[in-house]
């Protein structure tokens, strides 16, 4: 039975998988945060939002307190990667152009939605888009992946995405990385990297997390299948008509690009905050 968040009559799609290497990462976050809040005040249909960021790693809150941040960000802007804080949960993951990120952005306003609730939505739609691979798509936690969570999805044992969630003025967005193509284990060993540079052996009060690169695979890799972010993409089309919504594509208006300049600004202040010393 396809879950009540998925059984959505008009799906409003904001494809932003192709705009390019000069495309911020933090852009990102301030569109979802507009999109929370247009679709929140109901303004705006259900939204599903596509996007790819080329080499960027984002960190979480906590990867900001790092003792040796300044060490374990130089390291990263040495191998050609952006680096950003982001505003909502979990902890530093990988973007490149071979990384998917769908953002399904839902109104909370008559009836609210329950945490799980979204992680269970978003793992439904990643197995109806794969279905046909006959391969069992878990939902757990993966020990040794980069940014860990009991909603982390893998195959076999190896992890290829992960889910996260933001909920800003009546819109609850929740948001994945899927890793389509490209090394899986060459993403987790950057991040690995990061940490052991980051802590220098040091204790610290947050646990972060030891970082087995063979523990994360992409699913090209996983379902030994050429995948590319267009064909991707077509799944994940296909799979929303197949729920038996209305697809219309769409992209920001006049008002949202006015309350978005409000929360770039605002996530824009938060980094140079964050990462000041960088």
């Amino acid at each position: 039975m396809v879950h009540e968040l998925l059984q959505q009559a008009k799906w409003r799609i904001i494809d932003q998988s192709n705009f390019g290497p000069m495309f911020d990462a933090k852009q990102s976050f301030a569109i979802d945060d507009t999109l929370c809040t247009s679709v929140g005040t109901g303004q705006s249909d259900t939204v599903v939002r596509t996007w790819v960021h080329y080499n960027t790693v984002v960190l979480g809150i906590q990867d900001a307190k790092l003792p040796y941040l300044h060490d374990a960000v130089s390291f990263l802007k040495a191998q050609k990667y952006n680096v950003i804080v982001r505003n909502s949960g979990g902890l530093a993951v990988v973007l490149d152009e071979g990384v998917l990120n769908i953002s399904l952005i839902f109104p909370e306003t008559t009836k609210a939605i329950d945490i799980n609730q979204g992680y269970e939505a978003m793992w439904q739609l990643i197995q109806a888009m794969f279905s046909a691979y006959n391969k069992t798509i878990e939902a757990r936690e993966i020990v040794g992946s980069y940014c860990p969570g009991s909603y982390d999805l893998s195959i076999a044992g190896k992890k290829f995405a992960g889910i996260s969630q933001r909920r800003v003025r009546g819109g609850v967005a929740v948001q994945i990385y899927l890793c389509i193509n490209g090394s899986g284990s060459a993403r987790a060993e950057l991040i690995r990297q990061f940490y052991e540079l980051g802590l220098k052996g040091e204790t610290t009060k947050f646990v972060y997390p030891t970082i087995v690169p063979s523990t994360m695979a992409s699913l090209s890799e996983l379902l030994n299948e050429d995948l590319t972010i267009p064909s991707v993409m077509l799944l994940l089309l296909r799979t929303l008509q197949s729920f038996g919504g209305e697809l219309y594509s769409s992209a920001l208006t006049g008002e949202e690009l006015s309350l978005y300049e409000y929360y770039w600004d605002r996530i824009v202040k938060r980094n140079e905050k964050a990462l000041m010393t960088q």
